[in-house]
């Protein structure tokens, strides 16, 4: 079976590192053959896709002005490789990669939505195409997955085809997200933090989305009362050449208490350096990297948006979005616990991905849709 994925492009993120997992985890099912179209550049992910031997064309789009040279490229590529199912990632690619597909005869088409706060808006161009789809989910998809259950109901109020679409969780890999002590020792000496020193850390880029803002005011409240504790922030400009980061952090009142590590390529690492999580995001989907903190068995204090509270459950603390208090408040009560009792709660999260969330589960979710589709016997 040939599975023909189009994404809007490959650099890091939820939907990008969601493909690749996917792949990866099909590897050694041989019924399968996947292969994936960027619409803009290769990114930081497609080189990576190419070393595991997947075949990755980028068609180097640069604005909306190029969507009609894309969707001629697109219907090419797809008449040449004849796939039996072509599956779209977000808005753009989904709106493109349908249309390309209709017009080739494709009837097995997969869109994929992650997006949950419709309200925010986006761009003006995204807003026009999430409108497009709307009106076209009734034609031109086969099923719409949505990655958290947040996005399947925001997406059914604005007019999606509700009985089109499913839920399916991304999904995580234990044996992937280790990171031994040593790795841990070495990142803590690396930053200045002492043995004895407790670690609030948060990963996600710089974005209004991810509020670092609440996090960085709330940790400055907390600073004053408990003098052993730092404050780790690791992603995509997350470094001192960020300028607004920078005054945020002065702001605080002790910018000496942040670690501004930027972005890394061993976030398990990093994971395994901190003592408590935080996610801090005014808006998410499927939080993954709520997830991966989970699956390191760390305790997490997060904001309730998306499907964080369905993911965290009971196993760590939520608290309101764009709320700088209750967040304060949540993070107070997490370093409060004992050692032991930290520990024990990031147990419980970690039983809970093994339970529910794992990439297996996922992947077999997938393998249905896919095998349900080119039976014809449906997707759901």
């Amino acid at each position: 079976m040939k599975i023909l994925h189009i994404i809007i492009g490959l650099n890091v993120g939820g939907a990008e590192l969601m493909l690749k997992r996917l792949i990866e985890s099909h590897r050694k099912n041989s019924g399968y053959e996947h292969s994936v179209v960027s619409l803009t550049d290769l990114g930081k992910i497609g080189p990576l896709l190419q070393e595991s031997g997947i075949e990755v064309t980028m068609l180097g789009m640069r604005s909306g002005l190029d969507a009609p040279v894309i969707l001629y490229r697109l219907v090419n590529i797809i008449r040449i490789k004849k796939p039996d199912i072509v599956q779209t990632w977000m808005y753009h690619a989904d709106l493109l990669g349908g249309l390309a597909a209709r017009l080739c005869g494709c009837r097995s088409i997969i869109w994929g939505i992650r997006t949950t706060d419709v309200s925010a808006g986006g761009s003006k161009v995204t807003i026009v195409i999430r409108k497009l789809c709307a009106l076209l989910s009734r034609v031109v998809p086969s099923v719409i997955i949505c990655a958290a259950e947040a996005s399947r109901r925001s997406h059914v109020a604005i007019g999606y085809d509700e009985e089109r679409m499913i839920v399916i969780p991304n999904g995580f890999d234990p044996a992937v997200l280790v990171a031994t002590d040593e790795q841990r020792a070495a990142i803590r000496l690396q930053h200045g933090i002492a043995p004895d020193e407790l670690v609030v850390g948060s990963v996600g880029r710089f974005n209004p989305d991810k509020d670092h803002g609440s996090f960085i005011r709330a940790a400055g409240l907390l600073a004053a009362r408990f003098s052993p504790v730092k404050f780790m922030l690791v992603g995509r400009d997350l470094d001192a050449g960020n300028r607004p980061l920078m005054d945020l952090v002065a702001a605080s009142g002790c910018p000496e208490r942040f670690i501004l590590v930027g972005e890394r390529q061993d976030i398990p690492a990093c994971l395994k350096a901190m003592d408590i999580f935080c996610l801090h995001s005014r808006t998410e989907g499927f939080p993954n990297v709520l997830g991966e903190a989970m699956t390191m068995g760390l305790p997490c204090v997060a904001t309730d948006v998306g499907d964080a509270g369905y993911l965290l459950d009971e196993a760590g603390i939520l608290v309101p979005p764009l709320n700088l208090l209750a967040l304060a408040g949540g993070l107070e009560k997490m370093i409060m616990l004992s050692k032991t009792e930290r520990a024990e709660l990031g147990q419980k999260a970690q039983d809970r991905i093994h339970s529910f969330f794992t990439m297996q589960r996922t992947s077999e979710r997938f393998a249905q849709v896919y095998d349900g589709l080119f039976s014809g016997k449906g997707a759901v």
